[in-house]
């Protein structure tokens, strides 16, 4: 003869209610991560850097076009970022762009004409001026500033 075993008809759903919490938890806690690092360029002329997710925290600084910053994460509609000096600020998410850029980390940079010393310098650059990426060659980036100014320049003296 066989035994029925009693089934709780709370048990199944009370597992599936601790699946859901655990994955809520990871979804929450992890959403981030994703995010974190994550290369962007500011793509307006000129954006307001805060020192939190809203335009009712005070502007810190501002930034130019193609200003690269590295994701730490995102709040809502709002980015909290590291830029290439380590400082930390919230940008508007509209405010920003998947744009290959960089962002000069020495004093009196050469941009020349072409991908190497032997090319002739068609303007210099001081530090922390932003470009976007056009192309890269060896060693050498192809840049654009924003009021269209192009050359090439060493990938060492960028972020």
């Amino acid at each position: 003869m066989k035994t029925q075993e009693k089934r709780n008809p709370l048990g199944n759903h009370r597992f599936i209610f601790y699946v859901l919490v655990v994955a809520l938890f990871f979804i929450v806690n992890f959403s981030n991560a994703a995010y974190a690092g994550e290369r962007l360029a500011v793509s307006v002329s000129i954006a307001n850097i805060r020192s939190g997710p809203g335009t009712n925290y005070d502007t810190l600084w501002q930034v130019y076009k193609y200003y690269p910053i590295k994701v730490i994460k995102k709040s809502g509609s709002w980015i909290l970022f590291v830029d290439f000096e380590g400082d930390k600020g919230w940008v508007k998410n509209t405010l920003v762009g998947k744009i290959p850029s960089v962002i000069t980390i020495k004093e009196d940079c050469n941009i020349r004409s072409g991908p190497g010393t032997k090319y002739s310098i068609v303007f210099k650059t001081e530090r922390g001026v932003a470009f976007k990426v056009i192309k890269e060659k060896g060693s050498w980036i192809y840049v654009q500033h924003a009021d269209g100014d192009k050359g090439w320049i060493y990938k060492p003296l960028v972020w």
